[in-house]
């Protein structure tokens, strides 16, 4: 088969059955959400916010991201041929997709997250992705925030019983009939004018903070150690 009739059946079939497969299978898990409210109440207040979270974990949320898509929010997505499938299914799902990533495109997508969060309300961000290191805060959501005026909130997605992929990041699949908790943290503002000590200090505040809190959800879970 020729890679423009490849290229077509997953743009007619291949996606929109990744998508339906996905949401069937994220409905057979139960969601809990905590602390909701502080995102949605500044919003609310006219602030911006961009949700920083692990790539490991961003598959257990996607159900509930389906809830945000009034809202539109943006997101960076590799520029990769895996990327172009994600995006379509990010579409599907209400977001509007950013393509560029630290390797490739990477000061063109945060331009462009950057202007659209001049204009809308929210974005969301894979804050070490797309290919690591693991569980490192890189500057570009630091620097996502401080142009922007955005607050960062950093989303705490935990599950029960899942999966662990051999990848970077030891990706997580979420069970059957597991249990996922999603935790909003408080907001994090980042000053407009600071100088290269006091943003590296900020960022490792921010990875200090978030590796904390993900082991904090998976230990509660019961897990021997942190994901």
């Amino acid at each position: 088969m020729a890679s423009s009739q490849i290229s077509a059946f997953m743009r007619i079939i291949g996606i929109p059955l990744a998508y339906y497969l996905i949401r069937f299978y994220l409905s057979l898990v139960r969601i809990r959400v905590v602390n909701e409210d502080t995102l949605l109440n500044h919003l609310k207040n006219g602030g911006k916010a961009i949700g920083a979270f692990w790539h490991q974990r961003f598959f257990g949320a996607i159900g509930y991201a389906k809830k945000f898509s009034t809202l539109a929010p943006s997101v960076i997505i590799s520029q990769s041929r895996d990327g172009e499938m994600i995006a379509r299914v990010a579409i599907r799902l209400g977001f509007r997709p950013v393509r560029g990533s630290s390797s490739r495109g990477g000061k063109e997508a945060l331009a462009a997250i950057i202007k659209d969060l001049a204009l809308n309300p929210i974005a969301v961000h894979a804050v070490d992705g797309p290919q690591g290191p693991k569980g490192v805060v890189k500057a570009g959501l630091i620097r996502m925030a401080q142009l922007s005026r955005a607050a960062i909130f950093p989303v705490y997605i935990s599950v029960d019983r899942a999966w662990i992929m051999r990848s970077w990041d030891r990706f997580l699949i979420p069970k059957p009939f597991s249990r996922i908790l999603i935790r909003w943290g408080d907001p994090i503002f980042v000053p407009e004018n600071i100088d290269a000590e006091t943003f590296e200090a900020i960022r490792l505040d921010i990875e200090s903070e978030m590796i904390q809190g993900y082991a904090q959800d998976d230990l509660n879970w019961g897990w021997a150690r942190p994901l």
